[in-house]
């Protein structure tokens, strides 16, 4: 076969290499946005296209490169009926299900019924009791849901959900169902080829999410006993069989104390498939590849084997209510000894048009308690500068004693966000400055102003950042194949290198990057970005209540004017980026001034939106913002 892959990022590449492992060719679809991209350059050709949500353009690509087999990852088309059937229409192999199930199960009406009549267990319709949640009837990923505590906040939900879902699947139809307060998501793999042989290998455990995205998976559940497993597992089979599944697929469950309720069955391939991989000795994506082919399930499976957990390693910002994170990545070295499946490299740009997720970091042990330790130490070693991740809070999270223990549930991580929060530890600043110092030509004592922090000062061996002093010193990290830069030696690669430094007696390893505008330093998952520079302000910026993006993205609506008089509290437009929607609101009563944005716009961090007076001022005409 000489497969295309419709998707990008961090799967594009995982697909690539093991259609490469198999003797075969690829093919790779790329937009503007993800031009040189690694996903481009690990495929053996690729072809740009105007979006990944294109049906005609992915076609149109198989069609120029001679493709006869299109993978679909997940995300995007990989759930679309009418891209699977056009496919096969084209005379291409569908690398999934038939459309027919992918149409059943993509319906969570029609696929809730399917599961009733297969005997898997389902939550009953909400019929008035409270809590419920609102579900995008072809939604997933949480998009399109809702929970609904209130009768009165049950319209303002469904709203919502509805232009969610519509924008994200063209599709506002919602179902309303019975909320579970403190569930776990136990999701089963299963496996199906077209002779009739169906399969499942085990589970994962899905419970530690965040606005309904996963955050940690694991494989096997720490609450999951062989009885359990059992019937949760020939119920994912019934239904798989049910729905004439062929391929990998996976059912995805909530359960309580013993009991276990249908959620939904995403056809195609999971984000966290490499658990169960790891556990089983399998290779999900060559199965799929398999069984496209034609051939039968191995008879024989492997047994179980050891623990294995992933996190997720997002651009987003824990510090900012976890609001996306953009950047060029300007230093990226993987931890050893763990797997690590990533969409990124040294000089990547991550924006916010697509998913958030950068790579994925995934260790397996002996035993539950060993890969934990692992993946801890795995995303304390990994370097990525320039962007801000969820690293230091992912480590947080693995540290706390509910979540050693396995006693978790799918709200957990919103009730304890507050006290999980982890500042970036204050050792950051002099090793920063050092930092900076060490790349400055020429070499000597050396200041800059960072902006929050006032002045940095290095000279003597002392390091004062405002009032701050530190006793500090640098020397280049033993492993390090990059030097920090002197006046002989300009040609650092990204401007990025590891060093040791001891402050106050205490030495560690940091890695750092330095620009003329800013520096980024990391330890142990920690993260900084310091700013050397700051733009003028002009437009909006200039009047008094000026309000600023607080994350890249796109204006969704605008609900004023200018010349408006608002209250505090009021909506004032709201933003979407990276599946999120967030509402800028007034911060005191007054008028609304300065506003240029429509619905559409693409707007910058920290770019000025719109200013509220507040009453009783006046804008003189050098106030005023400019056209």
């Amino acid at each position: 076969m000489n497969v295309l892959i419709a998707n990008r990022g961090e799967i594009a590449v995982r697909v690539a290499r093991r259609v490469h492992a198999l003797g075969m060719r690829s093919v790779a679809v790329v937009t503007e946005a993800d031009a040189g991209s690694p996903h481009a350059d690990a495929c053996d050709v690729s072809v740009r296209i105007a979006s990944y949500l294109s049906a005609e353009d992915v076609l149109d690509a198989a069609a120029r490169t001679g493709a006869t087999a299109v993978h679909p990852g997940y995300g995007f088309l990989s759930e679309n009926a009418t891209f699977a059937r056009a496919v096969v229409a084209a005379g291409l192999t569908w690398i999934g299900p038939r459309a027919e199930a992918i149409e059943l199960m993509g319906d969570k009406g029609r696929a809730k019924a399917a599961a009733a009549a297969a005997g898997v267990p389902i939550l009953p319709a909400g019929a008035g009791v409270f809590p419920v949640v609102v579900k995008a009837v072809a939604g997933g990923g949480g998009k399109g849901m809702r929970v609904v505590r209130r009768a009165a906040d049950l319209g303002e939900a469904t709203a919502a959900a509805q232009r969610e879902a519509r924008a994200a699947f063209g599709d506002d139809r919602v179902i309303v169902e019975r909320y579970l307060e403190r569930p776990r998501h136990i999701e089963l793999q299963v496996l199906a080829d077209r002779h009739g042989a169906a399969v499942h290998l085990g589970e994962r455990e899905c419970s530690l999410q965040r606005r309904h995205q996963k955050v940690v998976e694991e494989s096997p559940s720490p609450a999951v006993d062989p009885d359990l497993r059992e019937r949760m597992g020939a119920a994912a089979v019934a239904l798989a069989r049910a729905c004439g599944y062929e391929g990998v697929g996976t059912v995805e469950f909530l359960t309580d104390g013993g009991e276990f309720f249908f959620l939904e069955m995403n056809t195609r391939l999971q984000v966290e498939h490499p658990v169960t991989e790891l556990v089983y000795g399998v290779d999900l994506v060559e199965l799929q590849l398999r069984i496209a082919r034609g051939e039968r399930l191995p008879e024989l499976w492997a047994q179980p084997h050891g623990h294995a957990v992933e996190a997720r390693l997002y651009a987003e910002d824990p510090a900012a209510g976890f609001l996306p994170a953009v950047g060029t990545v300007r230093r990226y070295v993987e931890p050893p000894g763990v797997r690590v499946d990533s969409g990124i490299r040294l000089g990547s740009e991550v924006g916010t048009a697509y998913d958030p997720l950068l790579a994925k970091v995934i260790a397996h042990g002996p035993d539950r308690a060993t890969a934990l330790g692992r993946l801890d130490r795995a995303l304390a070693e990994f370097e990525l500068l320039g962007v801000t991740t969820n690293a230091a809070f992912t480590r947080a999270l693995l540290r706390r004693d509910d979540v050693r223990s396995g006693a978790v549930d799918t709200g957990l991580l919103e009730r304890v966000l507050e006290e999980t929060a982890v500042a970036p530890p204050p050792d950051l600043l002099p090793a920063a400055a050092l930092a900076a110092a060490g790349t400055a030509h020429p070499a000597g004592p050396w200041r800059r102003a960072l902006a929050g922090h006032g002045e940095a000062r290095v000279h003597a061996g002392v390091v004062t950042v405002g009032e701050r002093s530190w006793r500090a010193a640098l020397r280049r990290a033993v492993d390090s194949s990059q030097q920090v830069r002197t006046s002989d030696d300009s040609t650092v690669p990204g401007g990025s290198f590891a060093f040791r430094a001891s402050v106050d007696g205490i030495e560690r390893r940091y890695c750092a990057a330095v620009t003329d505008e800013a520096i980024w330093i990391a330890r142990d998952g920690h993260h900084l970005e310091l700013r050397t520079h700051r733009p003028a302000r002009a437009g909006a910026a200039t009047l008094a209540g000026s309000l600023e993006a607080p994350m890249p993205g796109t204006v969704l609506l605008v609900r004023v004017a200018d010349g408006d008089a608002v209250a505090a509290g009021d909506v004032l437009l709201v933003l979407e980026s990276m599946k999120m929607e967030l509402a800028i609101t007034a911060p005191h009563a007054g008028t609304v001034a300065g506003l240029r944005l429509v619905p559409g716009d693409r707007v910058a961090l920290e770019q000025p939106l719109v200013a509220v007076v507040a009453q009783g001022s006046s804008l003189d005409d050098h106030d005023k913002p400019s056209a």
